[in-house]
């Protein structure tokens, strides 16, 4: 079950644990399903307890990015400990303008 807070048009996606090839492909599915129902303006992928992530991780990312422009939505990747910031630096996803 995926963890998530809709109000004032905002869907917030928390996300926990490891995000690897096994589990992306599920939230994936699950945040895509969300955007479709309920079209908000901003979606926020909240990464305060992701504690590994590999390129799946800036995978989810870039798809929700594309998946929340075709409802006309925003999206905002926020609480980013520090040991994961340096991946999403290097991917470059940082130059869509999603990190608050």
């Amino acid at each position: 079950m995926l963890n998530t807070d809709y109000k004032d048009d905002v869907l917030t996606v928390f996300l926990s644990g490891e995000l690897d090839h096994n589990r992306s492909a599920g939230i994936r599915a699950a945040i895509d399903s969300q955007l479709s129902a309920l079209r908000p303006k901003r979606l926020e992928l909240d990464f305060s307890r992701v504690s590994f992530m590999d390129s799946s991780g800036i995978g989810l990312i870039m798809g929700r990015y594309r998946a929340v422009g075709l409802v006309g939505g925003e999206l905002k990747v926020v609480n980013v400990p520090e040991e994961l910031d340096r991946i999403i630096q290097l991917s470059g996803v940082t130059t869509l303008g999603v990190m608050k």
